[in-house]
């Protein structure tokens, strides 16, 4: 059944932007429906059932609890927002991501019925190598970046000490850590997912953990039914995990991959270490995931850069442009 998200600012132009913008980018299982005139609001709660409301903080409250809206978000001018009243608000002059990331967020305290996605499971794309300093999440980052020009595109960082808020130059207030407890709490939702997910220029991605131990911790099963649930019903067309080191978790992630991109080298103790990975995946009878595997030689950058600026570069170099003879034609996009 259609969930109804209805939207009603003060200003009339507020309302229509918002809704073609998160109707058109955000794969949530809402629809937004903008209102010019509060009284139009009214009449069509009388007839339609609103799931959430996002609405000018300068309607009264009375008038507000008079449309039945399972839940409902306030529109505040002020930056700094305060919790007075009844209903919870957000800035209103904000991306419409970081809206609905906090209205997500509010809606979850609530008891919700499950709501999936709607479309068909997303590709799963594991960046892996057992050598070091390989370009490993480079490669996945130029990936991520160029798969979203044309796709809705989620990468998941599962590495300690990963440096990727540094790079964005940001810090999100959820990440993969939270991610990780509503899973188990088995709270996880495509809502909580929305309340925590950031994106970057059309790419959407989950801050990775701030604690080595969240990733340590985290068992083959657990990993497994994780990777499962984020390609199947969160409504991504590709899911790229940027893979660490932690073994226990790793196979039971890669066995979800639909392709696994392995960057190597030619020195002789990364030609060692292939070997040995290759060897641990026959002896633990992996044939079939060794199949998935395709060996990557990445070209290095004639120039790094600047920091603030990398993300782009790794787009518009020497690595996006091998990406791009990579992605050309394979069978799985």
């Amino acid at each position: 059944m259609e969930k109804i998200m209805a939207v009603w600012d003060v200003d009339a132009c507020y309302a229509e932007r918002f809704a073609d913008v998160v109707n058109q980018k955000e794969k949530v299982p809402f629809t937004v429906v903008p209102f010019t005139s509060l009284e139009k609001l009214k009449e069509y709660a009388k007839l339609h059932t609103i799931e959430i409301l996002l609405v000018s903080r300068a309607v009264p409250e009375d008038q507000l609890k008079e449309i039945k809206a399972r839940s409902v978000v306030t529109l505040a001018e002020g930056e700094i927002v305060s919790s007075t009243g009844s209903f919870p608000s957000v800035y209103k002059y904000q991306s419409t991501d970081s809206v609905i990331r906090e209205v997500m967020a509010y809606y979850c305290e609530k008891p919700q019925p499950m709501l999936v996605a709607v479309g068909q499971r997303a590709k799963v794309i594991g960046i892996y190598s057992p050598v070091s300093r390989c370009l490993k999440t480079s490669l996945a980052l130029t990936m991520g970046q160029q798969l979203a020009r044309d796709g809705k595109v989620l990468y998941v960082g599962l590495e300690v000490f990963s440096g990727f808020d540094s790079l964005l130059q940001g810090e999100g207030k959820g990440d993969l850590s939270d991610v990780l407890y509503f899973f188990r709490q088995d709270s996880f939702s495509v809502m909580r997912l929305k309340s925590i997910v950031y994106n970057w220029k059309g790419m959407d991605y989950i801050p990775p953990v701030k604690y080595p131990e969240d990733l340590e911790q985290l068992t083959g099963e657990e990993a497994k039914r994780l990777v499962e649930r984020l390609g199947a019903d969160c409504g991504y067309e590709y899911v790229i995990l940027d893979l660490g080191q932690v073994i226990c978790n790793v196979i039971p992630m890669l066995e979800q991959c639909d392709v696994i991109y392995m960057p190597v080298k030619e020195d002789g103790v990364s030609s060692a270490k292939i070997e040995a990975f290759e060897a641990y995946l026959n002896v633990s009878h992996q044939e079939a995931l060794r199949q998935r595997i395709m060996r990557v030689k990445l070209p290095y950058h004639s120039s790094f850069g600047r920091k603030d600026t990398y993300m782009e570069q790794l787009l518009w170099g020497e690595l996006g442009d091998y990406v791009r003879k990579l992605l050309k034609g394979v069978p799985w996009k």
